[in-house]
C-alpha cells in the first residue's frame, strides 16, 4: 500500500511548507514575522497562509517525529520529571502539564482546567500508556501527584526536593518564549495542539549544545535539518 503524499494538493513546494511550520513552531515569531522572513528569501505567501499550513502540517510532522523518536527512547523509562504550568485562555486559568526525562526530552504535554487529583490521574495514565512506566517520578509539592500516584500504586516512586525538579520546571521556558510571541491562547484546544506540536519539534532540534564540542553540534545540526525535510515524504 502506497503511503499517501499529504501535499499532492498544494502548489506550493514541500520545502517551503516544512520551513515556514519549522520557523513558526521553533522560534519565537509571529505569523507576520515568517511572512516578512519568507519575503526576504523571495517566497510571497500571506500570514494566513502560514496559518493554515501550521494547522494543517504540524500535527503530522509531530506524529512522525514522535514516531520516529519513541522507538529509541528506552532510557526515558528511568526517571521522569513532572510540573505543571498556568496559561491563561480568555482570562481564565488553564493548566499545562508536562513530563520530561533525565535528558530534557519532553515526554507528554497535556492541557486541563484544573490541577486537582483527577486532572493528574489523567496526565499520568496517558503518559505512562504512550511511554511506559517510570523508575522514579520527581514532582514538586503538589498534592495531586501524591494522591494520583498512590491510586495507581506508584507512590513508592515518587521524589520530591527543593531543587531536584529544576529540569521540568526549566522545561516550560521554551514554551513560554513562544507564548508570549502568540499573544496567548483564545481555545484550550489550540492550546494542546500546539503544546504538542511544540514539544515534538523543539524535542527533534534540541542539541544541547552547551555539551557538545561546536564540530559535534554542527553535525547534530545538520543530521536534525536533513530528517526535518524528509518528513512526510512517499
Amino acid at each position: 500500500m502506497t503511503k499517501r503524499d499529504p501535499f499532492k494538493y498544494f502548489k506550493t513546494s514541500p520545502e517551503i511548507i516544512r520551513l515556514a511550520v519549522m520557523m513558526y513552531v521553533r522560534f519565537p515569531l509571529s505569523l507576520r514575522n515568517v511572512e516578512d522572513l519568507l519575503h526576504e528569501r523571495g517566497i510571497d505567501i500571506c500570514h494566513e497562509t502560514v496559518r493554515f499550513w501550521w494547522h494543517r502540517f504540524g500535527p503530522l510532522f509531530a506524529s512522525e517525529i514522535r514516531k520516529r523518536r519513541i522507538e529509541g527512547m528506552r532510557s526515558s523509562h528511568w526517571r521522569w520529571h513532572l510540573d505543571e504550568v498556568f496559561v491563561k485562555i480568555n482570562g481564565e486559568r488553564h493548566y499545562l502539564w508536562r513530563a520530561v526525562d533525565h535528558e530534557g526530552e519532553v515526554l507528554e504535554s497535556f492541557v486541563t482546567k484544573t490541577r486537582d487529583k483527577k486532572a493528574a490521574l489523567k496526565f499520568l495514565k496517558k503518559a505512562m500508556k504512550k511511554h511506559g512506566p517510570a523508575e522514579v517520578l520527581v514532582t514538586d509539592q503538589l498534592r495531586s501527584y501524591g494522591a494520583a500516584l498512590r491510586e495507581i500504586g506508584a507512590a513508592a516512586r515518587q521524589e520530591t526536593g527543593r531543587w531536584l525538579n529544576n529540569r521540568g520546571e526549566n522545561s516550560h521556558q521554551p514554551f513560554r518564549r513562544r507564548e508570549r510571541a502568540m499573544l496567548r491562547f483564545r481555545r484550550m484546544q489550540s492550546l494542546q495542539k500546539f503544546a504538542s506540536v511544540h514539544a515534538s519539534v523543539y524535542n527533534h532540534f534540541n542539541l544541547e549544545r552547551s555539551l557538545t564540542s561546536r564540530a559535534h553540534f554542527k553535525k547534530n545540526r545538520a543530521v536534525a535539518l536533513a530528517e526535518w525535510r524528509r518528513l512526510c515524504t512517499a
